[in-house]
């Protein structure tokens, strides 16, 4: 794995670790958000963080300011609680 790593790296100039680490930062963030949009049915959300890379930018802004939007909850409340109607 680092034989093609080791280009991607020297053509970025940075060392093999900080590409590593590059590497860790992202994963970890975009499988928080990927989780957390999971989680609150963001079908659209799910989508863009799976096929974006940002290094973490878009997962960290999702979690942190778009999956808390008041709009997005009451929306979800809205839509989570349907009546059902009883039949005679």
């Amino acid at each position: 794995m680092v034989n093609y790593l080791t280009p991607i790296a020297a053509s970025l100039g940075i060392s093999i670790f900080m590409l590593w680490v590059v590497m860790l930062w992202s994963s970890v963030w975009k499988l928080l958000a990927l989780w957390k949009s999971a989680r609150k049915g963001s079908v659209g959300w799910f989508i863009a963080l799976a096929i974006f890379n940002t290094f973490g930018i878009l997962a960290i802004l999702y979690i942190f300011w778009f999956s808390e939007m008041k709009c997005c909850k009451t929306l979800k409340k809205k839509v989570g609680k349907k009546k059902v109607k009883k039949k005679k």
